[in-house]
C-alpha cells in the first residue's frame, strides 16, 4: 500500500461537527474492515484462506466492508478527488455542457438527486461510464486523465475482489466474471459535492437507497455524512484513513438469491465542510441476463428475484443507464 500522503485524504470531523450537522440519528457501531492484501497478495496459504474466510462472513452479514491495503496509491485519489473539486469550481455555463440531455449521454452534469429535484438542491454532481469506454470531461486540464487513471486502479481492484467474492460462494474465482460478462461489464460513477453553508429544508443529502451492479466503491474527501442502515437501525460510515468503501450491489444479490444481500444506504448532509465522494457501480454486461442461480435455488429456497437483463433494470422507472438508478423493488418477487 502506498503511504500515507502529504494531503490526508479522508479528514475526521470534530465533536461539534457531528454532533452539530449529523444528528439525524444513527449509530457508531464498528463496521468490518477486510485487508485486501491478505486477502490477494499473502504468499501465505493459511492467511490467505482465513482472510476469505471472514470476507465470506462479512459478506453475508454485513454486505459492506472498509477495505485497507489495496494498492491504489494516495497520490492517485488525491489527484481525482481535486480533480473533481476543480470541476465543480467551473462557471454553471461550462458545466451545463453536459446537463442532462439523451438516453445516449456519457458524461452528465445536474443538481439534486433525482430529476425535477432543482427546487430542493441537495448536491451537485458529475456522472460518467468509465468502463468499458471511458470518457471525461475537457475541462478542466488533467481532470480527464485524473480520472481515467483511478479508474483503472480502481477497477483492477474490483475485480480481484469479485474473484475473491467467487470463491466464498464456494466457485472457482471466474464465477462473477463469466456470469456477468465483466469483459465488458458496464460501470457508473457519480462524482458528488455536498457544500457547506446553505440550509434546506431536511438533513438529507441523498435519500435512503440501493444500488444496482455486483459491487460498488467509495471514496471521499472527509469523513462522515455516509450511513447504512443494519439491522433496522442507521449506523455511521467513519472510513479509515487511505481505505476504500465497498458494498455488495444488487444483482450479486440477485444471483445468489439473497445470500449476499444490497445494504440500504443514505448520505446526511454537513453544513461545515465540502463532501467530495466517488461512488462507482461496478456492473455487469448490459445484455446479461441476470437471475437467481440454479446454485441458489432449491425447494426450500425457491427463486426470490425475478430475472431481467442489466441494461433494462437500469432503465426501469424511465432512468437512463447513467443514472445509476437501482430497481431492486422490482426484482424482488
Amino acid at each position: 500500500m502506498a503511504k500515507t500522503a502529504s494531503v490526508v485524504l479522508t479528514q475526521n470531523l470534530s465533536d461539534t461537527q457531528r454532533t452539530t450537522s449529523f444528528n439525524h440519528s444513527a449509530n457508531d457501531d464498528e463496521i468490518p474492515t477486510i485487508d485486501y492484501s491478505m486477502l490477494i497478495c499473502s504468499n501465505d496459504p493459511d492467511q490467505r484462506l482465513k482472510a476469505l474466510q471472514y470476507l465470506a462472513y462479512v459478506c453475508e452479514e454485513y454486505g459492506f466492508f472498509y477495505l485497507v491495503n489495496h494498492g491504489v496509491p494516495d497520490s492517485v485519489i488525491e489527484r481525482a478527488l481535486n480533480g473533481i473539486s476543480d470541476f465543480f469550481d467551473l462557471t454553471e455555463e461550462e458545466k451545463m455542457d453536459y446537463e442532462k440531455k439523451d438516453s445516449t449521454d456519457r458524461i452528465r452534469w445536474g443538481l439534486g438527486f433525482s430529476p425535477g429535484d432543482h427546487e430542493a438542491v441537495k448536491r451537485e454532481y458529475l456522472k460518467v461510464l468509465p468502463h468499458p469506454m471511458f470518457q471525461g470531461p475537457a475541462k478542466p486540464a488533467g481532470f480527464r486523465e485524473a480520472l481515467e487513471d483511478y479508474y483503472q486502479r480502481d477497477r483492477e481492484v474490483i475485480i480481484n475482489l469479485a474473484k475473491a467474492v467467487s470463491k466464498t460462494l464456494g466457485f472457482e474465482e471466474n464465477y462473477l466474471e463469466k456470469e456477468f460478462e465483466l469483459e465488458t461489464g458496464a460501470d457508473v460513477s457519480a462524482m458528488n459535492v455536498y457544500p457547506p453553508g446553505f440550509k434546506p429544508n431536511t438533513q438529507i443529502g441523498l435519500p435512503a437507497h440501493y444500488d444496482p451492479g455486483y459491487l460498488v466503491s467509495l471514496v471521499q474527501n472527509v469523513n462522515g455524512g455516509l450511513q447504512l442502515n443494519y439491522k433496522q437501525k442507521w449506523i455511521n460510515v467513519d472510513m479509515p484513513s487511505n481505505a476504500l468503501f465497498i458494498n455488495i450491489g444488487d444483482h450479486v444479490e440477485v444471483l445468489t438469491n439473497g445470500k449476499y444481500k444490497s445494504p440500504l444506504h443514505r448520505v446526511i448532509l454537513n453544513n461545515e465542510v465540502r463532501r467530495i465522494s466517488v461512488a462507482t457501480v461496478h456492473g455487469p454486461s448490459l445484455d446479461t441476463f441476470v437471475k437467481p442461480a440454479p446454485e441458489f435455488v432449491g425447494e426450500s429456497h425457491p427463486p426470490a428475484y425475478r430475472g431481467m437483463i442489466y441494461k433494462d433494470s437500469l432503465e426501469a422507472n424511465d432512468y437512463h443507464e447513467i443514472d445509476g438508478k437501482s430497481c431492486i423493488a422490482q426484482l424482488r418477487l
